[in-house]
């Protein structure tokens, strides 16, 4: 399967929009998990479901002739970037639809949960608190935000950040530590307004 994925890779390069969707459809299971596991850390009345979660990522990465991958890990990578996208653009969806009174929604609706420290403790966020955050994360250290991405949306392990970042794992790790401490202080200040 990976050398499928390096040939499928290499004619994206040279502009072959095909090949994004083939990509897609090899790694369609892998997505799905990726996006199950999103959506199981959301509230259990969640309308977004799984397959029309992967489908939106789908249509956007498609959409973009400009995209290109230099791997398998960079793939992924934008995938969880255009998940976040598609998740924190529903957040939005729904929290417009609460405010003009059209559908009533708790106020757990669009939260998230995320790994603490070590992968011991879950906490819940706001998706739109954590997009906030990591908007500003990215600002003050675009690396440390893109990992959080990776591993928060994308359901990469170090190892494949690593592999995707030109990295060494521990680094990675060393940084997800410091970028979850810069979140967990940031989120404190955020949520408490």
């Amino acid at each position: 399967m990976e050398s499928t994925v390096k040939a499928l890779l290499e004619r994206i390069r040279y502009g072959d929009q095909q090949a994004v969707g083939a990509l897609v459809d090899i790694l369609y299971d892998e997505l799905r998990l990726i996006a199950a596991g999103k959506l199981r850390t959301e509230r259990n009345q969640h309308t977004l479901q799984t397959t029309a979660l992967v489908h939106e990522v789908y249509l956007k990465m498609v959409g973009n002739p400009e995209r290109q991958f230099a791997d398998r890990g960079h793939f992924l990578a934008v995938a969880a970037t255009v998940m976040r996208q598609v998740l924190v653009d529903y957040a939005r969806a729904r929290a417009s639809q609460k405010r003009g009174g059209v559908d009533p929604v708790s106020d757990a609706a669009a939260a998230i949960e995320l790994a603490g420290v070590g992968g011991q403790s879950h906490e819940r966020v706001q998706l739109l608190d954590l997009e906030r955050a990591l908007n500003e994360l990215a600002v003050e250290d675009p690396a440390l935000a893109v990992l959080i991405e990776m591993r928060y949306f994308g359901g990469m392990t170090a190892e494949e950040c690593a592999e995707s970042l030109a990295r060494s794992v521990h680094m990675v790790r060393h940084d997800f530590r410091l970028a979850q401490a810069w979140l967990r202080r940031r989120l404190a200040t955020i949520s408490s307004f």
